[in-house]
């Protein structure tokens, strides 16, 4: 039997990439896939659980998407993703609304779910193994044509202690390197022009299906590939980048001089205590020497503060660290305290003193951003056009410096309307409120 199914998905993107495949599972069962909910059979609310803020999000989802069930205009609601690994026991419990659970390791059961939900009447709750279920499959995609992620691993070995991801996500997986390179030939066929490699340290590809990391082999025959413009490398480990790694980042013209470098702090006392690898002289070192090796170098990183042990002097050491490596790219989240991890067991800052110290380098990376975009004024850069700003009356889209819904934009003028997803390139005049604004002089190559 076909039913109307909507999908809701939350979260980073390694929880959309597990969204699109749901899909195409449901469309191989013969479902149809909705964009909107009201109307549909089941709605499917995919999880962040992350953080109790992200816990908080899905919940009002679930509740907003409770009220249509309760107005009539959809019938069913399943929870999946994170959260429902995280709190399975509680959930039906809290929120009786929901009819069916699904863990992270039962992405594939959607398709039965739902029929089990529709059909018999039941409370399906599919858990299954997080370590082993299949990264594989079918998608369809939720981003705009000209870019796509492509999932490279799965899980974490990493053990962070304010992380709870390896006992939502599971140990570490590489995808195999044959699997992965197929993908990326079909979604470059598919018209896709930016790649962007996602794992939750994509800098370990495959070291456990290998023996040893194969990221700068992969990337290098990612590059091979007909039709990828762009490529674009999320979430590297310091302490696993190689020569061999950045070697190949400099040297292939596809992939982006863009790195997301998650570090968190630069204190030796925290990153112990927080089961971080390297030290603040490694991180001093390394960040110069990627600069050095990598022409046009755009580095994003994130930060937490109010980590346990940070006092005013470790606290005024990462500013002082900000200032120094000016990374063009910084996110400051407030520490939380996550149920189950070892970190919420330990003595933190209270969380006023954690919020103003994140406004501190949020206002300290403001103006470090405003410095960088002022240097490209007058400069003529590529940019991948998105889209035509009504408002705005001109167009907009992306330079190789910013990643999609992260960062900045490209507002420019231009005698040709010119397609999204096409690139084209675009003399800086000025900067406004984090973005750059322009004059579009001719299509790119």
């Amino acid at each position: 039997m076909s039913y109307n199914v909507s999908f809701i998905s939350l979260g980073c993107a390694k929880n959309q990439v597990n969204c699109e495949q749901m899909m195409a599972l449901c469309a191989e069962a013969g479902y149809s896939i909705q964009a909107e909910p009201a109307g549909c059979d089941v709605v499917v609310v995919n999880t962040c659980g992350f953080l109790a803020s992200a816990c908080e999000e899905a919940i009002e989802n679930i509740l907003e998407m409770a009220e249509l069930k309760k107005e009539g205009k959809i019938k069913k609601i399943l929870v999946t993703g994170c959260m429902t690994q995280r709190y399975k026991e509680d959930i039906f419990h809290e929120l009786p609304e929901v009819d069916g659970l699904l863990g992270t390791g039962s992405y594939g059961d959607i398709a039965t779910a739902i029929a089990e939900v529709m059909e018999k009447g039941t409370k399906p709750c599919h858990l299954g193994n997080i370590h082993t279920a299949n990264q594989s499959g079918e998608r369809i995609l939720s981003t705009p044509p000209w870019y796509a992620y492509l999932r490279i691993a799965e899980g974490c070995d990493n053990h962070c202690a304010f992380c709870v991801i390896p006992q939502l996500r599971g140990k570490y997986r590489s995808r195999k390197f044959e699997d992965l390179i197929d993908e990326a030939k079909i979604l470059a066929a598919n018209g896709v022009k930016e790649l962007i490699l996602i794992a939750q340290d994509t800098s370990r590809y495959g070291i456990d299906l290998y023996g040893k990391r194969r990221l700068s082999e992969l990337l290098r025959e990612l590059c091979k590939i007909d039709g990828f413009h762009w490529i674009r490398i999320h979430y590297l480990y310091p302490d696993e980048m190689d020569e061999d790694l950045i070697d190949t980042i400099a040297q292939e013209e596809k992939i982006c001089s863009y790195l997301d470098i998650p570090i968190q702090h630069c204190n030796d006392k925290i990153l112990r205590t927080m089961n971080r690898r390297g030290n603040k002289e490694y991180l001093d070192w390394l960040l110069p020497h990627l600069r050095e090796k990598i022409p046009g170098l755009v580095l994003r990183t994130s930060l937490i503060a109010g980590l346990p042990g940070e006092g005013e002097e470790e606290f005024q050491e990462l500013c002082e660290f900000l200032k120094k490596h000016r990374m063009e790219r910084v996110g400051c989240f407030v520490f939380s305290p996550e149920e189950g991890t070892v970190a919420a067991k330990m003595e933190y800052p209270e969380q006023e003193i954690a919020e103003k110290r994140a406004e501190i380098v949020s206002e300290l990376q403001s103006r470090i951003m405003d410095d960088y975009n002022e240097s490209l004024v007058g400069k003529t850069i590529e940019v991948l056009v998105e889209g035509y700003d009504r408002l705005a009356e001109c167009q907009f889209g992306r330079t190789y410096a910013d990643s999609p819904e992260i960062d900045g934009m490209v507002f420019f003028n231009a005698e040709t309307r010119y397609k999204p997803g096409s690139f084209v390139n675009v003399t800086i005049e000025e900067t406004m409120d984090g973005n750059l604004i322009g004059t579009a002089v001719e299509a790119a190559e």
